[in-house]
């Protein structure tokens, strides 16, 4: 069977599911509004069409110009996709992080048991598809923990989504999808895969150092730089606390002052989540010490080095385990928002119990009457519902622009 006809089945079944899941709510199992599964409904509900909230989201962005910088592939490997699910997610003896890989799946409605892998790009196209017209998303790849000598370690990765299905997604669904490269560093054929996925179309480089151990602030990573910076391929780096994947005793190579050495290399860098999470060593202070990681990322901003360079993505910001005055910082710093980029993290999203839009409204930061909107929004497109939260923002009269989300401009350049 052709993919085409394939990917066409799976959406007719995609959507007999969300019908049955209609079903099970008209059946009075979900009357009092969902706060931990997420339901998986389907189209838009019309009278949100007429939201004075959801009017605003567009207004001033071409939608062409919009591409969540920030949205992750997952599956299980059941559809010869090469995704591959270690041990920490993998196992109940990880209980913790074994609950976590179940509520990304719930999120994004990829229960279908023997075809998770194509159930998971099925929702995210139908989502996709919900949009304006010429919306895209950026699918990550996601390359193995590697060890100092370049070996990749299984035992010891997270999970693995390789290029070849990120590229075979965006090849499906051009109208939809862009697709992140990840490439460690430390690979013999390091230089090779990036130049075969400048060659392919990749946007970006997307590195998560906790949980796949490369250290940007070492001399072997400088030949990597350098063809990063004369490819213009942006590199999307998470800094600060990584609680979803982790590496044994790697925290600290998701310091940002550690990404120096690729600005100094020239290196066009985008720090997931502006580092908003968790603590880092001040590699500045005579005695080391801890800092917010934050607090370190902002010094990073402010370095002359980081002019033209350093930017930040704001996916995971509205997470309640981000301080509410991290997104004030955020909204009020009008210095930064030219080099600030909107992303969604996706599917954390579409975790209930992850963004309380209620919780923000308290705070000042969203319109209080927003909420009960877009927590309806969320339960049918989670994308949607992050595009429309952060559009809503404000603090002190303050705003993200238009620029923030008109994401294009800047990953375009790297492919003509």
């Amino acid at each position: 069977m052709s993919e085409s006809n394939r990917s066409g089945m799976t959406r007719r079944r995609f959507l007999q599911g969300m019908g049955a899941t209609a079903v099970l709510a008209a059946g009075g199992w979900s009357l009092a509004r969902p706060t931990l599964v997420h339901p998986c409904l389907a189209a838009t509900p019309a009278s949100l069409f007429d939201s004075p909230w959801l009017r605003r989201v567009w207004e001033g962005l071409d939608p062409a110009d919009v591409w969540d910088c920030h949205v992750h592939l997952a599956g299980v490997g059941d559809a010869d996709s090469g995704i591959d699910i270690g041990p920490q997610l993998s196992s109940p003896l990880h209980p913790m992080q074994y609950m976590q890989r179940l509520a990304y799946m719930n999120a994004g409605c990829a229960n279908h048991r023997g075809a998770v892998d194509f159930a998971y790009i099925d929702r995210l196209r139908n989502l996709v598809e919900a949009m304006p017209k010429g919306f895209k998303v950026m699918l990550f790849a996601f390359d193995r923990f590697h060890d100092q000598a370049g070996q990749p370690l299984p035992e010891r990765s997270a999970f693995y989504i390789p290029d070849a299905w990120a590229i075979r997604q965006a090849q499906a669904f051009p109208r939809g999808f862009e697709w992140v490269a990840s490439i460690h560093p430390y690979r013999a054929d390091a230089l090779d895969a990036l130049a075969a996925a400048a060659g392919q179309g990749a946007r970006a480089v997307k590195w998560l150092p906790a949980a796949q151990g490369m250290d940007p602030s070492l001399p072997k990573c400088d030949a990597f730089f350098r063809a990063l910076a004369d490819a213009r391929m942006p590199l999307i780096v998470h800094c600060g606390e990584e609680r979803a994947v982790k590496g044994a005793d790697t925290h600290h190579l998701g310091n940002p002052l550690g990404l120096r050495r690729a600005l100094d290399a020239g290196v066009r860098i985008v720090v997931a989540h502006c580092a908003t999470l968790g603590e880092d060593i001040d590699r500045d202070a005579p005695n080391g010490g801890l800092r917010p990681s934050f607090e370190l990322f902002a010094r990073l901003m402010d370095e002359p080095r980081a002019r033209g360079l350093l930017h930040g993505d704001l996916s995971a910001i509205t997470l309640r385990n981000r301080s509410v005055e991290v997104i004030r910082t955020l909204l009020e710093r009008r210095d930064w928002h030219p080099r600030l980029l909107n992303g969604s993290d996706y599917p954390l999203p579409g975790i209930l119990p992850l963004i309380l839009p209620t919780t923000l409204a308290r705070a000042g930061l969203l319109p209080a009457n927003a909420a009960d909107d877009l927590k309806t929004l969320r339960e049918h497109n989670p994308l949607y519902f992050d595009l429309a939260l952060k559009r809503l923002l404000n603090s002190s009269g303050q705003s993200f622009p238009e620029s923030v989300f008109a994401t294009r401009k800047f990953f375009a350049r790297v492919v003509s």
